[in-house]
């Protein structure tokens, strides 16, 4: 368990450092509001998560897998499937429950609201990445340790997908500049920042668009791949329509902002629309 919390922080804070340090000497885009309010914002939220998580779960999603090979549970025991091929079943298919997470908290109006905590931010870096709701952290790890004990991977796995999880979430939401030839060799394997970041474009077309976060694939697979967005990664808009005052962006007004922001028309069925197209239409 030590050595866990060890690979974790070492990975958590490395990771961390290294994407903040590359957004300072090579940013992507220039920021609309204060660095400053937003990463104390976004952190405080990332506190109180990690709080929640420690005292709600303190099992979490690896004593379900040491509990899932001690027992049999789990398809993976099932079939007997054991040692590297285990592995990387086990950190494919909980990457692909993540990317079905995703897509049903963009489809369900109620998960949406918790979901518009993340969307919500007026720009986009690393901080962002980290940045959910406590509601909607509590419903993602109940939904991982059902996955864990419905798939049965082995510890190793779980450890795996959760620092990549985290690692990649830091580094897709970064704002950082790479070449595009770079850009396009990497995002075969890996979600890129160029790839996520259309994902919290305003326009509904491409926010219901690249829900992947470690591998990019199941977006290819699935039809909701969408290569660059429409106005550029310099021209784009950040964050939704109806969150555009930072002033109404505080800590504590996010926390109660799936109870009393406008929900907007961001559900799938929109998915093909514009906000502008639809308020046009209203």
């Amino acid at each position: 368990m030590y050595n866990e919390t060890t690979m974790r922080l070492v990975f958590f804070f490395g990771i961390l450092l290294l994407v903040a340090l590359w957004e300072l000497t090579a940013p992507r885009r220039q920021l609309t509001v204060s660095k400053p309010g937003r990463w104390g914002n976004n952190l405080g939220i990332i506190l109180l998560d990690t709080l929640l998580v420690k005292l709600l779960f303190p099992v979490a999603a690896m004593g379900v897998a040491a509990a899932a090979e001690k027992n049999g549970w789990g398809l993976l025991n099932f079939l007997g499937v054991s040692g590297i091929p285990a592995i990387v079943l086990g950190v494919l298919a909980l990457d692909l429950v993540i990317y079905l997470q995703h897509l049903m908290f963009h489809a369900v109006p109620l998960l949406w609201r918790l979901h518009m905590v993340h969307h919500a931010d007026l720009d986009i870096d690393t901080s962002t990445g980290l940045r959910f709701h406590p509601i909607e952290i509590i419903i993602s790890m109940g939904i991982k340790m059902a996955a864990v004990a419905a798939l049965g991977p082995p510890v190793t796995a779980v450890l795996v997908f959760e620092i990549a999880l985290n690692g990649t979430a830091m580094f897709n939401h970064g704002n950082i500049r790479m070449p595009q030839a770079v850009d396009r060799l990497l995002r075969l394997l890996v979600v890129t920042p160029d790839m996520h970041r259309v994902h919290h474009s305003v326009a509904i077309r491409e926010t219901n668009s690249n829900f992947g976060f470690n591998f990019p694939w199941w977006d290819r697979i699935f039809g909701t791949y969408r290569a660059q967005p429409v106005a550029g990664h310099i021209g784009m808009t950040i964050g939704l329509s109806q969150f555009r005052n930072p002033e109404r962006l505080t800590l504590p007004r996010l926390l109660l902002l799936p109870f009393t922001g406008e929900s907007g028309r961001y559900s799938l069925k929109h998915i093909g629309a514009n906000p502008e197209t639809i308020r046009k239409q209203q």
